[in-house]
Formats: structure tokens, sequence, C-alpha cells
């Protein structure tokens, strides 16, 4: 699997960028599966829920099953986050990984940056940034630089740099 990171400010739009690139890339035939980082405790399951009743009461692991799709809900209780490396070793196969976050880890990623965010660029100081997406211009950045909104170029270049596809 290839592995691609959209990494930024907290505020800066890589999630919406990703809802964007995700279906511009599954419609070019690329199997897309994320991890998204959370800096903080979250919780995707419902107090009042079988599954969330069966974890509370000490579960380590809770699957939950439909038709339609499956969850597996893993608590740590205590042991120490997982690394990117260790979670995508539990993903099925896919073409390519998109991971939102991790923006300190050493893979290739492209930054998101917003002017009104008011953050420095990641990019002078982390050389695994292979390009910009802004919504402003960045004249002196040493990486290709994206405007937010150019979906396909961006998808072309993360296809490229992956070696998925071709450059165009």
């Amino acid at each position: 699997m290839k592995v691609f990171g959209i990494a930024g400010w907290s505020g800066g739009g890589k999630t919406t960028l990703l809802a964007k690139l995700i279906p511009a890339l599954v419609k070019r035939g690329v199997s897309v599966s994320t991890i998204k980082h959370a800096h903080h405790a979250f919780d995707i399951d419902k107090p009042g829920k079988d599954s969330h009743v069966h974890r509370e009461a000490g579960a380590r692991e809770v699957m939950i099953s439909s038709a339609k799709r499956w969850a597996l809900l893993h608590e740590n209780r205590g042991e120490t986050e997982l690394s990117l490396d260790d979670m995508l070793a539990k993903l099925g196969p896919v073409d390519l990984v998109l991971v939102e976050g991790f923006k300190h880890h050493p893979h290739d990623k492209l930054e998101v940056h917003r002017e009104g965010n008011g953050k420095p660029l990641l990019q002078p100081g982390d050389p695994h940034v292979r390009a910009i997406a802004s919504d402003a211009p960045i004249t002196e950045a040493p990486v290709p630089v994206f405007d937010l909104d150019a979906i396909d170029a961006i998808a072309d270049f993360v296809l490229a740099r992956t070696g998925l596809r071709e450059q165009v």
C-alpha cells in the first residue's frame, strides 16, 4: 500500500480537502483508505448502546457488525497509542492510504495552509512536505504549491508522487 499524508494546523481545512480528494482518486480507479489522528480523547460509540455497555464493562475489543459495515473498537486500557506503522498494518489492502494528521511523522505529505488561520507553514521545517495547498499565493516555497480548490491537480500530484500513476 502507498501512504501519503495530508498535514497542517487545526482549522486549516485538511478534512475538507480530503472530502474532495477521496472521490477524485476513487473516480480514477484508486482504492483509498484513510487514517485520521485525533489529539484528544474521542468516542465513536454511544452511551446506552450494547457495544458501549460491553466496552464500559471492560472488554478490550468490541466488534460491531451489520450487512452494510463493521467496526472494531479497541480500548488501549493504559497501553501506548499505536504508531502510524502499527495502524497501517491493521488496514485491509488498498492502493492508497491517506493519512490526516501525524504532521511530525516522516512520510510524504501535502501541507494544507490557510492564510486566515494565522499559523506558520510547516514546510520549512519538514523535509517530508512534498507540496502545499493554500488559499493564498506562496511564492518562495521550494515545493509545488496548489490552490486549495485545484483537486484534480492535487490528485494527479499524489498519484504521481506515490507511483500509482505516471506524471501527467
